[in-house]
């Protein structure tokens, strides 16, 4: 059986790899392409001509491949990027403005980066970052006590990025895992009354009714869960604040004066306000009241500012929330150690399970009926990013831009330049793509195609990342 660099060599050597690299080129490297067979035409929609014809059996192997287009990086780092790139422009055209058909008006908004945590469950081993305040140990304590089980309730370690030991209870006895799976499972409601406590907070300091300070004042936000690793999520957003719009003005200033300061005090007071009753799992259980954690956060953006002593910047926290955006759950349990998949998370895992297993033999109506779904998720149900509608522009668009670029580049290849194909407005329906396609497997086709895709696409991103840098480094001399 050849080695994938034979396989790849093999694939070298062929008189048609050129081509197949151009084809590998077209999916942006994808690590697990869709593979197609079929053909498809290109249709001027008017006068029914038929632009470009395009057919599997042309290219190598007799295949198409297309992007598997999954956001998640453990599972394919080439969709991820663009995928992450796509979340960028998306954040950053509320944030900043002045792109994606947002005004540059936007900027001067009061624009606030909220940070809401989750409560703990039980004490787990912390990577504490160098450089600021308090001890980098793990959980130092000065009076050494054993909890209830006898383990220790410190840990003088110092863990390095990327210790197997972050995230871990330092009991898994004593650690409340019912609790945690029940507060994962009601976190989007929780996310949900802390926009209603914010609107209702925020028209109060104004002196007004919430439905009277909708005609001045209107809350704009995108935000984004992340997973830790304890295997609980924390929502970061932006929050923005606007005036009423309208047809003509969809991105208007707030009608009524509102520092971004007081904007961030009011999210603070509201996440604390912010609870919601959780009904009992089973029939002994409890009722419990969840609330976010203590550690809350809403910090004032700079607005085309640079990241100097601890400001925010727009850009800056647009990439860290498009960051957030492509990871899952597998980049707080890749299950890639010696040691197999880690305890924290398999007892989470098990846990569900079990619960799933309880709630399936209940004959009566129970809210976590569909608990066993969400185990891959570690029980949280909610979407890893959301937007309100006038934030700024939607994924859709982004994508709907890059096809219509796609096709006006097909009918410049059949007809050349300057026949009108530059200037096709992109949501003008000029063109029609007929095609009939069938569906014959997921990936390469071999483990030495696989590996040329990767390399291949781990030296575009390096590529990409060099040239940000270089955009950004430019962009803060010019300030």
């Amino acid at each position: 059986m050849q080695t994938a660099e034979e396989s790849a060599s093999s694939r070298m050597r062929r008189p048609d790899f050129e081509q197949w690299l151009k084809q590998a080129a077209g999916t942006g490297y994808c690590a697990n392409p869709v593979r197609l067979v079929g053909s498809s035409s290109v249709v001027d929609a008017r006068s029914g001509e038929v632009v470009s014809s395009y057919e599997s059996s042309r290219e190598p192997d007799g295949i198409t491949y297309v992007r598997c287009g999954n956001r998640r990086a453990v599972r394919c780092p080439s969709c991820s990027h663009e995928y992450k790139g796509d979340m960028w422009h998306l954040v950053v055209a509320g944030a900043a403005g002045g792109s994606k058909d947002v005004p540059a008006a936007v900027g001067t908004h009061p624009l606030i980066f909220v940070t809401l945590t989750a409560p703990s469950f039980g004490a787990v081993h912390a990577v504490k970052k160098t450089g600021r305040s308090g001890s980098v140990r793990c959980r130092p304590r000065s009076k050494k006590e054993l909890c209830r089980h006898g383990k220790p309730t410190w840990c003088m370690s110092v863990h390095p990025e990327g210790s197997p030991a972050a995230g871990e209870p330092l009991c898994r006895e004593c650690y409340d895992y019912l609790g945690h799976i029940v507060w994962q499972w009601h976190a989007p409601e929780l996310w949900r009354r802390f926009t209603i406590t914010f609107r209702r907070q925020l028209a109060q300091s104004l002196g007004l009714s919430e439905s009277a300070s909708r005609k001045f004042v209107r809350v704009q936000f995108a935000k984004v869960a992340e997973f830790q690793k304890r295997g609980l999520v924390h929502f970061h957003a932006l929050i923005r604040l606007d005036g009423d719009p309208t047809d003509t003005e969809p991105f208007p200033p707030p009608a009524i004066e509102v520092s971004a300061e007081r904007l961030a005090s009011i999210a603070r007071s509201s996440s604390v306000q912010v609870w919601t009753a959780a009904e009992p799992v089973f029939r002994d259980d409890a009722q419990r009241s969840l609330r976010f954690g203590r550690q809350c956060d809403a910090r004032v953006v700079v607005r085309g500012g640079i990241d100097e002593n601890g400001e925010l910047s727009d850009r800056a926290v647009a990439a860290y929330i498009a960051k957030y955006a492509t990871k899952a759950t597998e980049d707080v349990d890749p299950g890639s150690s010696a040691n197999g998949p880690r305890p924290h998370i398999a007892q989470l895992k098990q846990t569900i399970d079990d619960l799933s297993a309880i709630i399936r033999l209940s004959s009566a109506d129970n809210s976590y009926a569909l608990l066993g779904k969400w185990v891959g998720m570690l029980g949280f149900r909610g979407h890893f990013a959301t937007k309100s509608r006038r934030y700024s522009t939607t994924l859709g668009r982004l994508r709907a831009a890059r096809r219509n670029w796609q096709k006006r580049a097909a009918v410049v290849r059949t007809r050349g330049p300057g026949d009108g194909a530059e200037e096709m407005d992109d949501r003008e329906e000029s063109t029609l793509v007929i095609g009939q396609w069938s569906f014959t497997g997921m990936g390469w086709l071999t483990s030495g195609d696989a590996y040329l895709a990767a390399q291949a696409a781990a030296a575009a991103r390096e590529w990409d990342d060099e040239k940000y840098q270089e955009s950004r480094s430019a962009n803060n001399k010019k300030r």
